[in-house]
């Protein structure tokens, strides 16, 4: 996750010094910076035009040039960057489409439910021709599209009980704007009804309507209340301009930060005392001032900081951020922190997409359950200290330089996406280039491995998951609830074979019981020889000699994975009279006493009393159908069945992890059998 986080970090460096180059090639070749002042003087008629378009000021009024350059620097200052930008939105503005309502719940959840946005909708009534033609519409969702104002049109057939509710039986123009200036309050329709059906006069109702929610000074006393007044909200900006009514960028903006930000329009035209400006700082006109506890802010001075709604946006979107800008911020950085290990993944192309996508799982799910707990914990009500520092802090952050250079290239790559992909797909090349170097160098193998390689690789590790060991041996055996498990029987019904050959770690065969075969009443041969000794020495040797099982399983048990695998190294010939006499009867009989209980004579009776407690008994090895010998090494597995320690590590270590009688996974836990103990006295029958 850091190495990524760093990569991240580095992709975002990468993007602010190309940009920093871009400024230093346009100067070379142009001799002009983004934030230099152009002349409206040296525009065409058609460039200014297009200005007054993106800032939402009406010219159909002004046939000369000269009314509207004037109008031009009265809503303010033009720079190259603003220029670009408008005459690439104009271009783009081609493709922009309007919703069709469906019928009255679809027209409720879109128009009447949203909060903070303008909606123009057009209603076109029963049997009835549209208000406005499709030419003229066309053109309207175009302009008005340039502030964040939503269009649709509603045809009455489709729900003609809603129209009559409605009271619309003639085709109308439909504008909803918020009623209150709290944030997420009601919202208020209503129906134009001018008589001239041009887009002009439309977009002047439209935006008299937006203007007349701001609040508007006209004299130097009511600014001079207004700037000194203190109320709930912390940041407050101004626009003084020489205008009738401000632009519809501003009107628009103060419906989009109801109850963050307030909208002031203070109308200079007819002042004559200007000296209260001059008191506060106001020098130019037209000035855009924020007031925020900490001072006054002059917009327009730094990098970015355009007479546009794109601009101002994202300015006042970095003062006063809203908890779902965070949310989308956050979920931005982390998905493109998982998209780097695309590129950080070594190997087959599948490989690639498969972590990419479980990446991009579980990045989201964690930020999705992270937010959860952060949403609670702002809702505290006395968190309200740490809100104030935390906005205090993002107000002296966001208005450095620094800041503006970051919100100018966000502007610049946001309209450049094709820029922006390529950059980071080249960004990831360069990572994967410079990360499989590295891991050559290192000789990892996975950076050669193919699709079908990889996809092998990842079936027997799925495989291998499922059928891990499900119980621990460190104190074997114990009693479990969950011992007696169906899942043995469901894997058994829907893939009769595939649990014989599972990919199973092998630790477990250590934890295995092992213990030495003896039988009673029998005596080695070397401790015949020991009865021939001095009688003085007789008791020592015993007790030097003498078989000591614990010892011996404990190094039989060190040394069973040390051991060659081909080597067949059963008991030692030694004679054991109990195991080859019992083994002399028939072999019904031998198969009857095999597992159960055994009715033997005292001299060829098995010490069943070493054997644990939960292993049937048995005098015979199905693995190599041999029988037990005196002193040979036993291991048992946890369905209770016991054979040679070497036949049953072979049998375990070629991968058949089964017990060969029953087929009981040799790593899964089992209630132990409810066996009958043999009597001393039993005869055989």
């Amino acid at each position: 996750m850091w190495l990524k986080l760093f990569f991240l970090l580095l992709y975002f460096l990468v993007l602010f010094v190309l940009a920093r180059f871009f400024e230093a090639i346009v100067w070379y070749e142009t001799g002009i910076f983004a934030t230099q002042l152009v002349d409206p003087v040296a525009l065409s008629f058609k460039k200014l035009k297009t200005i007054l378009e993106c800032r939402g000021l009406g010219y159909s009024g002004l046939p000369e040039k000269k009314d509207v350059r004037e109008l031009v620097e009265k809503s303010g200052d033009l720079m190259e960057g603003e220029l670009y930008s408008a005459l690439k939105e104009e271009e783009a503005s081609e493709s922009v489409s309007s919703t069709n309502f469906s019928g009255e719940m679809h027209f409720y959840e879109l128009v009447e439910d949203t909060k903070d946005g303008i909606w123009l909708v057009q209603v076109i009534a029963n049997d009835r021709s549209p208000l406005v033609g499709k030419i003229h519409w066309e053109k309207m969702v175009k302009k008005v599209s340039r502030f964040g104002i939503r269009t649709g049109t509603f045809n009455c057939s489709s729900d003609p009980r809603y129209c009559r509710r409605r009271g619309w039986v003639r085709s109308t123009l439909i504008m909803s704007v918020p009623q209150t200036s709290t944030s997420k309050g009601k919202v208020m329709l209503k129906e134009y009804s001018g008589r001239k059906i041009e887009v002009e006069h439309i977009f002047k109702w439209i935006t008299a309507h937006a203007a007349s929610r701001i609040k508007t000074i006209y004299n130097a006393e009511h600014l001079k209340e207004e700037w000194n007044k203190s109320d709930q909200y912390w940041l407050k900006i101004y626009l003084f301009a020489n205008l009738d009514q401000p632009p519809a960028f501003f009107s628009a903006l103060s419906i989009k930060f109801t109850g963050r930000v307030e909208f002031i329009f203070v109308n200079v035209e007819n002042w004559d005392n200007k000296s209260y400006m001059t008191d506060i700082g106001i020098y130019n006109m037209p000035s855009y001032i924020l007031r925020t506890p900490e001072g006054i802010y002059r917009y327009g001075n730094h990098t970015g900081e355009f007479i546009s709604l794109q601009a101002m946006d994202s300015f006042l979107r970095s003062l006063q951020p809203e908890v779902n800008d965070l949310f989308v911020l956050s979920l931005v950085l982390v998905n493109l922190m998982a998209w780097m290990d695309l590129f950080i993944t070594q190997g087959a192309t599948i490989k690639r997409f498969v972590v990419l996508i479980s990446t991009l799982g579980t990045y989201n799910s964690l930020l999705i359950i992270s937010w959860l707990p952060v949403l609670g914990f702002l809702q505290l009500p006395y968190l309200d200290s740490f809100y104030e520092y935390s906005l205090k802090l993002l107000r002296y952050s966001n208005t450095t330089t620094l800041a503006s250079w970051v919100r100018a290239d966000w502007m610049f790559y946001s309209s450049h996406p094709a820029l922006f992909l390529s950059t980071y797909l080249g960004h990831g090349l360069l990572i994967d280039y410079f990360e499989k170097k590295r891991r050559r160098n290192n000789n990892n193998d996975e950076v050669n491995a193919n699709n079908l390689e990889w996809l092998s690789s990842l079936w027997d590790w799925y495989t291998s998951y499922l059928f891990h060991p499900i119980a621990s041996f460190q104190n074997f055996p114990v009693e479990s609830d969950w011992d007696e498990d169906p899942d043995l029987f469901l894997e058994r019904l829907a893939f009769p074979d595939l649990w014989l050959h599972p990919l199973i770690p092998t630790d477990y065969i250590k934890n295995l019981p092992m213990w030495r075969f003896k039988c009673l009443g029998i005596q080695s041969e070397e401790e015949m020889s020991e009865g021939s000794q001095d009688t003085e020495n007789d008791s020592e040797n015993e007790n030097t000699d003498t078989f000591s099982p614990e010892k011996e399983v404990f190094e039989d048990k060190q040394s069973v994975f040390h051991s060659s695998p081909g080597r067949a190294n059963h008991c030692d010939a030694e004679a054991c009279s109990c195991a080859n006499k019992y083994c002399q009867t028939s072999p019904y009989e031998r198969k009857g006493r095999s597992y159960g209980s055994y009715n033997t004579n005292e001299d060829m009776e098995p010490d069943w009393l070493i054997w644990p407690a939960d292993m049937l008994h048995c005098t015979e090895c199905v693995v190599c159908l041999e029988n037990f010998e005196n002193g040979c090494l036993l291991m048992g597995l946890p369905c209770g069945h016991v054979f040679h320690q070497n036949c049953i590590v072979m049998w375990l270590a070629g991968g058949r992890h089964c017990c060969p009688v029953c087929r009981w996974p040799s790593y899964k836990k089992k209630q132990p059998y409810a066996q009958h103990q043999p009597l001393s006295n039993d005869v055989p029958s």
